[in-house]
């Protein structure tokens, strides 16, 4: 369902794996009974209400059922977990002249790119809580 790297695509605005989140969710927060009916149709036949859900903006995000996004919320924070600092840290040295100076370039572009990763995915807590 995720596809070949196991990962959903976020931007600032909307989901831009919008199709493959959206089952995703669906599949998931299923009861045995309803996965065991999906299984048999071999997914969801096309729908309005399914195309009209389909894209995930963040207004969208934040209309999900309860149960999806305490699934969304947990994997987020889940996410988050993995990184070796937290917002703040990146935010600070972000701040700090002297020290964002003593990185390499690589290393400063990694921090920025880190640090948008986490604006997002903080972003995406706030839409689901």
């Amino acid at each position: 369902m995720v596809g070949e790297e196991g990962a959903f695509v976020l931007g600032w605005a909307e989901v831009l794996t919008d199709e493959e989140l959206s089952v995703t969710l669906k599949v998931l927060c299923m009861s045995e009974e309803e996965f065991k009916e999906y299984k048999e149709q071999d997914g969801w036949e096309d729908d309005s209400e399914e195309e009209e859900n389909s894209t995930l903006s963040n207004e969208a995000l934040s209309r999900l059922k309860t149960p999806c996004k305490k699934l969304l919320y947990d994997s987020v924070l889940l996410t988050l977990e993995s990184y070796g600092s937290d917002l703040k840290a990146e935010q600070d040295l972000l701040n700090n002249k002297e020290a964002y100076e003593k990185l390499s370039r690589r290393e400063q572009q990694a921090l920025h790119v880190r640090y948008g990763q986490k604006r997002i995915l903080h972003q995406l807590l706030e839409l689901v809580q």
